[in-house]
């Protein structure tokens, strides 16, 4: 089954469109995550195990209201190897809790660097001694600075395992203007992006595309000539909650149905009790489940 035949039957099966972002802070972790800490070890090794039941519990909160996690490479790398181990079991966890898993880690390089990637995120490297695992994400980010060349290695290993790719295309941060706007012949960078996208993306039954989009949720004002262009790829929409974006302002993204839009959420939920006071848990299950509902109506 394809990805985004996959996708499709995930949202219609968890009646979600949210995707749940994991980006531990080690420093302000939920209180509850200390009682998992070994009693000796490495400072990576105690930090790691701190991250790891973090995102289980957190997991474990939001997660009924979820399609799909997405785990921050950078925030589990930069613990070294323990965070590497502590990502792998948070991706087992949300496995274990029915969720899809989308590696965030916007990955971007040429043939065989690419295909390196590809194999660690959503495949195997095949060696001499046998077959050596990757975290196998139901999908990946990726960078397209380098051309539609250095694309095809990640298509290529996603559609070997019914995986799916989400190509940055109009980012959520202030900067993106920068670049992804500017003009190029009649159209804009992002606007060239958006058409690669398009054109590489395979349908199945469901009618959403194996190739999606990132689309920030705080420029909507984009969506719709974005949706002109990738009408079958789902777009995973960030920047809700802490950098302003609002659900409200996501229709055009839901043109092809429901499993067109994917809201990310993850400091928004993660951090909910900071902001409307109780348990971390029952916060964030709070939040996750208003941001549902709220996506749910309006597709």
């Amino acid at each position: 089954m394809s990805f985004g035949d996959r996708l499709a039957a995930q949202v219609a099966d968890r009646e979600s469109q949210i995707v749940l972002g994991l980006d531990p802070d080690p420093a302000r972790l939920w209180p509850d995550a200390a009682g998992a800490v070994p009693a000796s070890g490495s400072p990576a090794q105690l930090a790691a195990a701190a991250v790891a039941a973090h995102c289980a519990a957190l997991i474990d909160a939001a997660g009924p209201a979820c399609v799909a996690t997405k785990p921050q490479l950078a925030c589990f790398e930069r613990l070294g190897a323990p965070g590497w181990a502590a990502l792998q079991d948070t991706v087992a966890h949300a496995r274990e809790r029915g969720l899809l898993v989308v590696l965030d880690g916007k990955r971007g390089d040429i043939d065989v660097s690419a295909a390196a990637y590809a194999q660690a995120l959503l495949g195997v490297t095949p060696t001499p001694f046998g077959d050596v695992e990757g975290l196998r994400g139901d999908a990946a980010t990726v960078n397209p600075l380098l051309g539609r060349d250095s694309l095809a290695p990640f298509v290529e290993a996603a559609r070997a395992h019914d995986a799916g790719l989400f190509v940055l295309v109009r980012t959520s941060n202030p900067g993106a203007a920068d670049v992804q706007d500017l003009p190029v012949g009649d159209a804009t960078v992002h606007e060239r992006l958006a058409a690669i996208v398009g054109e590489l993306g395979a349908t199945g039954t469901s009618g959403i595309a194996d190739v999606g989009a990132v689309a920030g949720a705080t420029a909507p004002e984009h969506l719709a000539r974005l949706r002109e262009l990738m009408p079958a790829a789902p777009f995973l929409l960030p920047g809700i909650g802490a950098q302003g974006g609002r659900v409200e302002d996501l229709v055009a993204a839901f043109a092809p149905g429901r499993a067109g839009g994917l809201v990310s959420a993850s400091r928004s939920i993660a951090k909910a009790h900071e902001t409307h006071g109780g348990r971390p848990a029952e916060a964030a299950r709070a939040e996750a489940e208003r941001l549902r509902a709220a996506a749910w109506a309006l597709s």
